[in-house]
C-alpha cells in the first residue's frame, strides 16, 4: 500500500461520513475514483434503497473511469437486492483495481464481491485503513457478526458521580450545549432504548430535537438538505411489568414505539391503542430478558441502540455484557453524597472484580466535559 493509497481511502471514509444519519440500516460507504493520480469521481450511500457509493461515483467519473482505481470503504456488494451488484457495475465501466478498506461482514457479501472482481481480471486489495472504517459502521458490523446491536450508554453525572438529587430531581444537571450534543448521538442511532422507571420518573419523548438542516446528510440525488425529514429512531422501553402509562409523552410524539414486556397485562390492549407495539420476552430477574432484547432488535436491522435509563436498566446492561460504549456527560457541579449513584451493580469485595473502562475521548462541551469510554472485554463480548 503507498501513501496515495491512504489519502485516497482517508477521503473515501470522509464521504461515507456525510451518511451518518441517513443510510440505517445500511452501513455508512465512500468511494473515490482516482486514474492516473486524478480523482474522476466520488460518491457515499446517502439512504437505503438509493444508488450505492460506488454507482455515484462512477456516474460522476463517466468514461474516465475506465483504467482507474477504486477506493472504497466497505468491500462491494456481490448480490441484488434494493439495487444491482456493484461489483458488476466496477467491472464494466472498466475499473482495474478496487482498494476495499473492510472487507462486508454481510453473509451475502463476505469476500465474494472482491472474488468477483479478481475473477473478472481486476485487482483487488483490503485493509487499507480497516480500523478507521469499523467506527464508522460498528453498529452494521456488529449486527452482522455477533447478532445483536451496538450498545451506547449514556449518562450525566456530576463531578462526585452523581446522577439526580436524593429527591429524584435530575432536570438539569448538564447544560444545554451537552443537551444538544445528546441530540446528535440520538440521530445517528437506530433506536433509543429506556426503561420503564425513566418514563415514570421524567416522562421522556426521546425524540430528535434537530431540524434536518443541521445533520447535513448532503445527498447526491438532486435532494436539498434541509427538505428530509428527521429519522426519529425506534423508541423502545423495557417493562417488564408494563407499567408505561398510556398518557406518556413518547405515544404522543412523532415515531415508533416498541415495549418489550414480560407478559401480556391488562394494559396492553391500551398500549396498543396508543400505537405501541408490544413484544413479550422471557424474564430475567426483575427485568426482562436483556440479550434476548438485543437480539430481537438485530432481526428488526437495528445496528446502534443509544441508552438513556437509571441506573438499574443501566447496570443490568453492564452485568450481561451488552454495553459497548459509555458516553458520559460531566457537569461541574456537587450533588452531595446522599444523592443517586450512576450505575446499580452487585457489591465488590475486591478491586479486581471492578468493570475496568478504556477511555477513547475525553472533551468540553460547553461548561460540561464528555467522555467516551468502553470496557476493555467489549471486543470480545
Amino acid at each position: 500500500m503507498t501513501v496515495a493509497d491512504h489519502r485516497h481511502m482517508a477521503r473515501a471514509l470522509k464521504l461515507g461520513e456525510r451518511g451518518l444519519y441517513t443510510t440505517d440500516p445500511n452501513p455508512r460507504v465512500g468511494c473515490v475514483l482516482v486514474r492516473a493520480g486524478e480523482v474522476v469521481g466520488e460518491g457515499w450511500h446517502c439512504r437505503a434503497g438509493a444508488p450505492h457509493a460506488e454507482v455515484h461515483a462512477l456516474q460522476q467519473a463517466g468514461e474516465r473511469a475506465r483504467g482507474a482505481t477504486a477506493y472504497v470503504t466497505l468491500e462491494p456488494c456481490c448480490h441484488h437486492g434494493r439495487t444491482p451488484p456493484c461489483s458488476e457495475a466496477l467491472v464494466a465501466a472498466g475499473v482495474t483495481r478496487v482498494v476495499a478498506a473492510l472487507r462486508d461482514p454481510n453473509p451475502r457479501v463476505a469476500g465474494g464481491g472482491l472474488a468477483q472482481l479478481a475473477a473478472a481480471g481486476v485487482a483487488v486489495e483490503d485493509g487499507v485503513m480497516a480500523d478507521a472504517a469499523t467506527t464508522l459502521n460498528l453498529g452494521f458490523i456488529s449486527r452482522m457478526t455477533r447478532g445483536r446491536p451496538w450498545v451506547r450508554v449514556k449518562l450525566a453525572m456530576s463531578l462526585d458521580g452523581r446522577t439526580a438529587l436524593a429527591n429524584g430531581v435530575s432536570q438539569w444537571i448538564t447544560g444545554e450545549a451537552a443537551r444538544r450534543d445528546v441530540q446528535y448521538w440520538r440521530a445517528r442511532s437506530s433506536a433509543i432504548l429506556t426503561g420503564s422507571g425513566t418514563v415514570l420518573a421524567d416522562d421522556p419523548s426521546l425524540t430528535v430535537r434537530l431540524a434536518a438542516g443541521e445533520l447535513s446528510p448532503h445527498c447526491l440525488d438532486n435532494v436539498d438538505p434541509a427538505t428530509v425529514a428527521v429519522r426519529h429512531p425506534l423508541r423502545v422501553v423495557a417493562d417488564a411489568r408494563l407499567r408505561t402509562p398510556p398518557q406518556a409523552r413518547l405515544l404522543n410524539t412523532p415515531g415508533a414505539v416498541l415495549i418489550a414486556t414480560g407478559a401480556a397485562a391488562p394494559a396492553s390492549a391500551v398500549l396498543r391503542a396508543r400505537g405501541a407495539e408490544l413484544l413479550t420476552l422471557p424474564r430475567q430477574g426483575e427485568g426482562v430478558d436483556l440479550p434476548a432484547l438485543m437480539q430481537a432488535l438485530a432481526q428488526r436491522d437495528i445496528n446502534e441502540v443509544w441508552v438513556e435509563a437509571g441506573p438499574t436498566l443501566s447496570g443490568a446492561l453492564l452485568s450481561a455484557g451488552l454495553v459497548d460504549e459509555w458516553v458520559l456527560y460531566v457537569a461541574p457541579k456537587l450533588l452531595g453524597h446522599r444523592a443517586r449513584g450512576l450505575v446499580n451493580l452487585p457489591d465488590f469485595a475486591a478491586l479486581e472484580q471492578c468493570p475496568e473502562m478504556e477511555i477513547l475521548d475525553v472533551r468540553a462541551v460547553g461548561q460540561d466535559w464528555r467522555i467516551t469510554a468502553r470496557p476493555h472485554l467489549a471486543s470480545g463480548q
